[in-house]
């Protein structure tokens, strides 16, 4: 299973719409996951039009309407891998534990927030992987996305695309 990871997309505020690149990854991805912070419901509704099946969650940027629509925190068991998505973690000092403790039985935690790609592992095996933004890259040298394949409860070939200035 091919799943497109995002976050931190803040269209329409930081950028008019997703880059091409990224709506290519959306029409291959079998799921694609975001993280939060979406601002607008029309990137969110463009998202479910396109995407074979989307996973997303509410971050601090996102209002009523938005919230309405999405949880804080998703779950979900992608080809045996049992996935977490939620906006924010907290800082970096400590968050592998926090979320080990948290999230216990997961395999995945998908988060976003910093706009600063994460790839750790927690005590007890969680994989946790922030895929930064591809719209708004702040004090990072690009914007970024992630994909990932999922496949028979493992996760695999973990890429972090970074996007053109």
């Amino acid at each position: 299973m091919q799943v497109l990871l995002l976050a931190d997309t803040h269209v329409p505020n930081r950028a008019r719409d997703l880059p091409a690149e990224v709506w290519s990854a959306v029409e291959a991805a079998d799921t694609v996951i975001h993280a939060g912070d979406w601002v607008d419901a029309t990137l969110l509704d463009a998202l479910e039009s396109r995407a074979a099946r989307l996973i997303g969650v509410y971050g601090n940027n996102d209002g009523p309407p938005l919230r309405a629509r999405l949880p804080e925190v998703a779950e979900a068991e992608l080809d045996g891998v049992r996935v977490a998505v939620v906006h924010e973690t907290g800082p970096a000092a400590g968050r592998e534990q926090r979320c080990a403790a948290r999230y216990s039985g997961r395999d995945l935690l998908v988060f976003g927030h910093s706009h600063i790609p994460w790839d750790t592992v927690a005590p007890g095996g969680l994989r946790l992987l922030n895929p930064g933004s591809p719209t708004d890259r702040r004090r990072q040298p690009h914007c970024t996305y992630m994909t990932a394949t999922l496949a028979r409860g493992s996760i695999n070939d973990v890429l972090l695309h970074r996007l053109p200035r």
